[in-house]
C-alpha cells in the first residue's frame, strides 16, 4: 500500500524538492563528475519517493492555491 501511494505522490514530492533547490541555488551551473551526479540524483530520487507521503501534500496545496488564484 505504501509503495503505491509513494509512487503516485512522487511527482509532487519531486516538484517541491526541485522548487526548493531552485530557489536556493538559482540559475547556477556546477560542473561535477558524472558518477557523483548520478549517485546524488539517485539518492534524491529515493528520498523524494520515501518521503512523498509527507512532502507531496505541500506541493498539492501550492498547486491548488496557484491554480485557484489564476482562475479569479
Amino acid at each position: 500500500f505504501f509503495t503505491v501511494i509513494s509512487t503516485l505522490l512522487y511527482p509532487y514530492s519531486r516538484f517541491v524538492y526541485e522548487s526548493i533547490v531552485g530557489f536556493i541555488m538559482g540559475n547556477n551551473v556546477f560542473f561535477v563528475n558524472a558518477v557523483f551526479m548520478l549517485i546524488s540524483k539517485f539518492i534524491t530520487m529515493v528520498m523524494c519517493w520515501t518521503f512523498a507521503l509527507f512532502v507531496a501534500p505541500i506541493g498539492l496545496a501550492y498547486l491548488y492555491y496557484h491554480h485557484s488564484k489564476a482562475e479569479r
